[in-house]
């Protein structure tokens, strides 16, 4: 198949995830609305899982596909761009004091859940007992953005009016865009698992080199739109903190299920467990590791996030 013919079809799969990632995620939000949850609790359940749906259908397609590099490059590869592009460039325009005791628990998850991969790199698989810690850990995440989402519902006393009644026409609109930003995202992935597996061998490079960087940087997009419209309304703790939830997301809950879901173990290369899963860990304790001591996320951490993300890209291409 020609280059460009690879590029083009690449780029259209991107568009369609980050479309219908939108529309899911706006869709899913409206139907627990109306169906009487509260917003504080939609946005730390639906929303955040809505959000990662582009990392965790493409990585289930390249499992099922066969493609264990693009499945498990995606997912580590989301989390350092996450870390190492899109949180060092909120940061180059707004940085932040922080409340400690917010982020202790996801440094945490977020670094713990890293290490358990480490782990598993070191045994060569993510197995039944790698799933399972990582799943439990992903449960305790969920439960903590819950108990936070219900203290803040308490401080505001907030009193929501539950259940209203939508109209027939907000019925359709809501139930086609679900259906539509679902086919969507299905869609777009196929596309991109395909057409990243093409493109890895008309450039003679490893699947992993694409799931790592160009997969995980088209399926992060919502992300970096999250993050861009935070910088707009200068909101740059909403920013953080949908990043280090999506990437607690990534590393707890992706690869356990397409582990689990496949009925495989999902081995993991030697180049995963020594350049990539190290490069996570390391943009991860740069971004929150200074922050819990000074309490404040600061231009200097974006600087170094972001030299140290193309320091790793450089590593990857060319190793």
């Amino acid at each position: 198949m020609d280059l460009f013919v690879v590029l083009f079809l690449f780029a259209v799969g991107i568009v369609a995830i980050v479309k219908g990632g939108d529309m899911f995620v706006d869709a899913a939000s409206w139907i627990a609305e109306v169906s009487g949850v509260p917003k504080l609790i939609v946005g730390a359940t639906v929303v955040s899982i809505a959000t990662t749906l582009p990392e965790l259908i493409v990585s289930l397609m390249a499992t099922f596909d066969g493609k264990v590099e693009i499945a498990i490059g995606n997912a580590v590869g989301s989390v350092t761009a996450n870390t190492g592009l899109i949180m060092a460039f909120a940061l180059l325009f707004i940085p932040c004091v922080i409340k400690r005791s917010d982020y202790i628990l996801k440094t945490i998850f977020m670094l713990g859940g890293t290490i358990v991969l480490i782990a598993c790199g070191f045994i060569g698989s993510i197995g039944v007992m790698g799933s399972l810690i990582l799943l439990a850990m992903c449960c305790l995440a969920f439960a903590e953005n819950i108990i936070e989402a219900l203290n803040a519902m308490n401080l505001q006393k907030s009193n929501e009016v539950r259940g209203n009644k939508p109209t027939a026409k907000e019925k359709r609109i809501n139930i086609a865009k679900f259906v539509f930003g679902a086919l969507l995202l299905v869609v777009g992935s196929r596309l991109l698992v395909d057409n990243g597996s093409y493109l890895a061998k008309l450039l003679g490079v490893s699947e992993r080199i694409i799931g790592v960087t160009l997969i995980a940087i088209g399926t992060s997009l919502p992300e970096l739109v999250t993050t861009l419209t935070a910088i707009a309304k200068k909101h740059a703790t909403l920013s953080v903190g949908n990043i280090i939830g999506a990437n607690i997301i990534d590393l707890t809950f992706i690869l356990p299920v397409c582990s689990i879901l496949s009925g495989k173990t999902i081995p993991i290369s030697g180049t995963l467990a020594q350049i990539d899963l190290p490069a996570a860990l390391i943009v991860g304790s740069i971004a929150i590791l200074p922050t819990l001591y000074m309490k404040k996320f600061t231009r200097v951490q974006g600087v170094v996030l972001l030299l140290t993300y193309l320091t790793y890209v450089i590593i990857t291409i060319t190793a």
